[in-house]
C-alpha cells in the first residue's frame, strides 16, 4: 500500500522529489517503530518487508501517539515531527479514499507545538554592496572581467534574489524562460506550476549579457538548453547551486549565518514587504500556494521594526530613564 500511495504522489499529485523522498523516510520511520523486528542487521528497514495487513494494524490512535512520544524522546524536533504526521495524514487519507480505513488517525492526534522560527534573511545593504563589488550592475563589468565559473556564480545570486526562485526552479529554468520583451522570467514551481516573475531592467540587461556570454563559452549548446550550466557544460543539480551561493557569499561583509538559495528567498520577500509590497503580490512572486505560508514575513518585518525602534527611541536607548 505505501509504495502504491508514493507512486501516487509522484504520478498523480506531482510532488518534487524531494518531497517524495521525505514521504518515504517518514513512512519508514513510522513503521520501523511500530515493527522493529522486522528492521534488517544494519537497522534499516524496508516497508515492503510488511504485509498489507500488518500495514493497515499499525495506523491506529495509540500507535501513533506512542510514534510522536517516543521521537521526540529520541531527539527529533517538534517540526520534524510535525512533518512526518503530516506524510502520514496525507497516506491515512488517501486510505480512506480506498476504503481501506473508515477515517483518519492522525487527525485525532494532539501535534507537538513548535517554536515560531523567524525566517533568516541578509539586509538590502549587505547585498547591494555585494552585487556592486562584482560589477553586477548590467553596465557588462562583471561579464568582461570575471572568468565563466566566478561569473556564472554570482550571477546565480543575482537571479536567486531579484526572483525568489526556489533551488530546483532555478536547477529546471531554461534560456528561453526569459522573455527579453516583457522582462519576465517564466517559472515551473511545486506541482508544475507556472509563475512569471517581473525582473528589474537592470538583471534584464545582465541576463542578457550572461546569455552572449554562454554562447561564447558553449557554442555547441542548444539555444533552449538549461538557462545555467556547470563548468563542463551539463545542467545544474540542486547541491550544486548550494556550493555555488556559499562559494560567492562565505568570508563576505554582511552574509553571517546561513549561506543558502532559500536565504536569498526569505531575504527577496522581507525587502518587498519592508518597501511597502503587499502580501498577496509577494505571495505570486514566491509560488506560495496560501497566503498563510507568506504570512511568516510580517514577523520579520515586525522585529525589525521593533529593533529599529529600540535602537533609536531615546527612552528605549537609556533603558527606560527619561533624560532632561
Amino acid at each position: 500500500m505505501v509504495e502504491e500511495f508514493l507512486q501516487y504522489i509522484v504520478s498523480e499529485k506531482r510532488y518534487s522529489p524531494r518531497t517524495c523522498a521525505i514521504y518515504r523516510a517518514a513512512l519508514e520511520d513510522f513503521y520501523r517503530f511500530q515493527y522493529p523486528d522486522l528492521c534488517a542487521e544494519d537497522g534499516s528497514f524496508q516497508i515492503g518487508v510488511l504485509t498489507p495487513e500488518q500495514q493497515k494494524e499499525a495506523l491506529i490512535f495509540s500507535c501513533i501517539r506512542g510514534y510522536i512520544a517516543s521521537s521526540l524522546r529520541n531527539g527529533l524536533s517538534p517540526r520534524t515531527v510535525n512533518l512526518h504526521l503530516s506524510a502520514l495524514s496525507s497516506y491515512c487519507t488517501w486510505l480512506v479514499r480506498k476504503s481501506v480505513l473508515l477515517s483518519n488517525p492522525v487527525r485525532k492526534v494532539a501535534r507537538p507545538k513548535e517554536s515560531r522560527r523567524l525566517p533568516e534573511f541578509y539586509t538590502e545593504k549587505a547585498l547591494e554592496q555585494f552585487f556592486k563589488s562584482k560589477g553586477l550592475d548590467g553596465s557588462g563589468r562583471a561579464c568582461a572581467e570575471m572568468n565563466w565559473h566566478d561569473y556564472r556564480n554570482a550571477l546565480m545570486v543575482l537571479v536567486l534574489y531579484s526572483t525568489g526562485m526556489r533551488r530546483s526552479e532555478i536547477v529546471g529554468l531554461g534560456r528561453r524562460d526569459f522573455d527579453r520583451d516583457r522582462k519576465v522570467l517564466t517559472v515551473l514551481g511545486k506541482g508544475d506550476k507556472m509563475r512569471e516573475i517581473p525582473l528589474p531592467v537592470s538583471v534584464c540587461q545582465e541576463i542578457l549579457l550572461y546569455l552572449e556570454r554562454i554562447k561564447k563559452e558553449f557554442p555547441e549548446s542548444p539555444d533552449d538548453g538549461r538557462f545555467f550550466l556547470t563548468d563542463a557544460g551539463n545542467p545544474l543539480y540542486p547541491e550544486f547551486v548550494n556550493e555555488a551561493v556559499h562559494e560567492q557569499l562565505d568570508g563576505v561583509e554582511g552574509f553571517s549565518g546561513k549561506k543558502s538559495p532559500h536565504v536569498l528567498r526569505h531575504s527577496l520577500a522581507t525587502h518587498l514587504l519592508n518597501n511597502g509590497a503587499d502580501l498577496n503580490s509577494i505571495k505570486e512572486i514566491l509560488g506560495h500556494a496560501s497566503l498563510a505560508a507568506t504570512q511568516v514575513y510580517t514577523h520579520s518585518s515586525l522585529q525589525q521594526l521593533k529593533d529599529t525602534y529600540l535602537t533609536a527611541h531615546p527612552r528605549a536607548k537609556n533603558g527606560g530613564k527619561h533624560e532632561d
